[in-house]
């Protein structure tokens, strides 16, 4: 019996969905749709809830313990704001 159950724990690591490629992406918003985007994440982020957003065609899951920075950037005539969220990926 005991070795059945390790057949089956051996199958579930099998079928693994393979790791998710690197990818480094920047999607450029209407400012009534980034307003609309960001409006749905503080209400999550205010209710200590995950956030969902599809970003460039790949659904994205942000978790309730995700890390928040901003970064500020200035360089050849241009500034840069960014608001950044960081979280482990769930492999």
């Amino acid at each position: 019996m005991a070795e059945r159950g390790n057949r089956r724990r051996n199958r579930r690591k099998e079928r693994r969905l393979p790791a998710k490629k690197a990818r480094d992406v920047e999607k450029t918003y209407v400012r009534s749709a980034f307003v609309a985007k960001l409006r749905r994440f503080a209400d999550a982020l205010e209710a200590g809830e995950a956030f969902s957003i599809s970003v460039a065609g790949e659904r994205l899951r942000v978790p309730r313990d995700a890390r928040f920075s901003i970064e500020h950037e200035r360089g050849d005539g241009d500034e840069e704001l960014e608001f950044q969220i960081k979280w482990k990926s769930q492999d």
